[in-house]
């Protein structure tokens, strides 16, 4: 046996949607249903093991065998379910290393990212069954008591025999559809360096990251409380029976002359700059009752497991156009920040549950909450955290590539970029907090949101009038940053010219280190690093000013399978946030013997002994990539005992 493909059917009283797979197969009622399996791609065999069916003792043996590779779709499931199953210990997981997944080949390869997307796309012959949804909540969830059902609180096989048959055929398909796409994809195979790539993630995942449960249930409670009150003030103000509604709120705003066509948080601090003390005192208790911050611990009051930490919260190439990874569960890419300059105090407050003196101290217990998520992220006790990210990695990136001299000398000198950027721009020294250091701010915000292309939208998009750039200004800046970044700005049309090329004459072009080429139905951007971008079915088409465009098949921003348009800055912003990704890659890898327990963006966290030297971290973190010859790298870090934004 070399390979066994596998696909399972589990029931588990926890909801995977808001527990993820580790803590939802630690749940006393987990239970693997059906096993279906095929060894080196014969025919697909099952066990049913909820009717007493035993698992073969050689498919057994193979779960652990190291010189079998297992395949599944979303494999990190079947590896964590058996887990269980298998009776490892708490916190323990069958090695990644032994495991391919159909999933993470789907998405190098732009493909969506279930099942029942890939085969669709790729015209499958076997595609998954579409029954399997209504039977999967039948069997597979806790059923509500009826009097028609006998009061149960679980579907078995025998509450439905018809069922179970059609449920058993559905598992089997399940793997005939993932050994079809193996075999449909086989042409194009992902790295083994990817591989280890995914095999790495899953030991971050399988590690997982502790909680601190005395911060995350007193901040729960302690949100509710505050909710109460402030909900009370509102109502004493405006009368409203449900101060939370949008509508009631609305109507009230105007019934006291001040008319509002949204609710949002801009539009409410846009609100607040004119608005009558009265209205402002409402806008502002509006704007408390709307944090949502106590969702995230919520979030992770949720998924923690047994063993007191949060795992799976990282999902490789959850980006396949760029193959970056995605957040889950708790979301770590998008926590709010911390600015308090006392936060420790604060935390102290929340964790011993001193909820009157967090009150009498700080304005508002909504905001302070908010910033306080980061730190219920807590190393092993006596442990420490290093935090250490890369400054300006896709600034320094894009300079590379598109060999922007006077760039490129200020990382080597280790200037501000913002200040250089805003000094190239309008002729003069910027300097922060010093000579024309008002300046600085329109440089932050041109390096920020010109980079790729974009022009008068993306600076408002990114803020520009908010922070007090006059609207008549912003197409001035756009033209003086691409005055001064002429080699970026060629960049990204030879890159234009380099696709469209490719695919009219379907042939190889190169240009600034990346290669493009034309396979059997996709556009392929080969990065420095070796790795692969994909798209799929690409074409020559019309953008929505008339002129042409590049087009390509993907999941765009409705979820669902479209044909989205591209150009040239764009596959610029793909490949160089791709490049980053590939630096981060390489630098965990580099750091593998470190206790990686989780990653935001460009940021490494590391649960460490309190003797690891952080400067050793930040500068392994920092060294150049070998396929990146010429690059500029620098890491940053900071030690902790919790997790925060220093």
């Amino acid at each position: 046996m070399k390979h066994l493909s596998i696909d399972l059917e589990t029931y588990s009283s926890a909801d995977i949607g808001k527990t993820g797979v580790y803590r939802y197969s630690e749940a006393p009622e987990f239970e693997v249903l059906l096993f279906g399996y095929s060894v080196d791609g014969a025919p697909p065999q099952l066990v049913d093991l909820a009717c007493g069916e035993m698992l073969p003792a050689e498919i057994r043996d193979a779960l652990r065998d190291p010189s079998v590779t297992k395949w599944a779709f979303n494999a990190s499931f079947e590896r964590v379910c058996l887990s269980r199953y298998l009776g490892l210990p708490s916190g323990t997981y069958l090695d990644p290393q032994q495991w391919r997944c159909s999933m993470i080949w789907s998405a190098y390869l732009g493909l969506p990212l279930s099942l029942a997307g890939v085969g669709a796309v790729l015209k499958l012959g076997k595609q998954k069954l579409e029954s399997g949804r209504d039977l999967i909540r039948y069997f597979c969830q806790p059923c509500v008591p009826t009097k028609s059902n006998g009061g149960r609180t679980r579907n078995r096989p025998s509450d439905a025999p018809e069922k179970w048959s059609m449920f058993k055929s559905y598992n089997l398909r399940d793997v005939e559809t993932e050994m079809a796409i193996q075999e449909k994809l086989s042409r194009f195979p992902v790295p083994e360096f990817v591989w280890d790539e995914y095999h790495l993630d899953q030991e971050i995942n399988d590690r997982g990251i502790r909680l601190d449960m005395e911060v995350v249930r007193n901040a729960i409670e302690m949100d509710a409380l505050s909710k109460a009150e402030l909900t009370e003030k509102m109502q004493t103000l405006t009368a409203l029976e449900n101060p939370n509604s949008v509508a009631q709120m609305k109507a009230w705003l105007s019934g006291h002359g001040l008319e509002v066509e949204s609710l949002g948080k801009k539009d409410v601090a846009a609100l607040l700059k004119d608005a009558p003390p009265d209205l402002a005192e409402a806008l502002i208790l509006r704007q408390q009752l709307a944090k949502s911050s106590v969702r995230k611990y919520q979030a992770m009051q949720n998924c923690v497991c047994a063993d007191g930490r949060a795992h799976g919260m990282f999902m490789f190439y959850g980006a396949n156009r760029t193959g970056r990874f995605a957040g889950r569960l708790v979301q770590l890419q998008n926590l709010p920040q911390n600015h308090m300059p006392d936060l420790e105090q604060a935390r102290d407050l929340v964790r011993t549950g001193n909820y009157a003196a967090l009150q009498t101290l700080y304005d508002s217990v909504p905001d302070v909450l908010s910033e306080l998520i980061r730190t219920a992220f807590v190393p092993y006790e006596g442990g420490k955290f290093i935090v250490a990210d890369f400054a300006a990695i896709e600034a320094r990136v894009i300079a590379w590539m598109a060999d922007e001299q006077w760039r490129l000398e200020v990382f080597k000198k280790g200037g501000d970029i913002y200040c250089a950027s805003a000094s190239q721009m309008f002729g003069v020294p910027v300097e922060k907090h010093g000579i024309n250091g008002h300046l600085r701010q329109k440089g932050k915000i041109a390096e920020l949101a010109l980079g790729y292309g974009g022009s008068v939208g993306a600076l408002k998009a990114m803020g520009a009038l908010e922070m007090g750039i006059p609207e008549e200004e912003l197409k001035p800046l756009v033209d003086a940053w691409r005055e001064a970044n002429p080699n970026i700005t060629q960049l990204w049309w030879d890159v234009d010219e380099a696709v469209k090329k490719t695919v009219t004459d379907k042939v190889p072009t190169e240009t600034h280190g990346l290669h493009f080429m034309y396979e059997k139905g996709f556009l392929f951007i080969e990065l420095p690093s070796g790795r692969r971008l994909a798209y799929v079915k690409p074409r020559i088409g019309e953008n929505k000013f008339g002129g042409e465009s590049v087009t390509y098949e993907g999941v765009g921003s409705t979820k669902k399978w479209e044909r989205l348009e591209s150009y040239g800055p764009k596959f610029v912003e793909n490949a160089i946030q791709a490049i980053s990704r590939d630096i981060l890659c390489y630098a965990m890898k580099t750091l593998r013997c470190c206790n990686i327990v989780a990653h935001v963006h460009d940021e490494v966290i590391i649960e460490a002994d309190p003797k690891v030297s952080l400067e050793a971290v930040c500068a392994q973190m920092g060294r150049t990539p070998p396929w990146a010859k010429g690059l500029i790298l620098c890491a940053d870090g900071y030690e902790t005992p919790f997790y925060k934004k220093d």
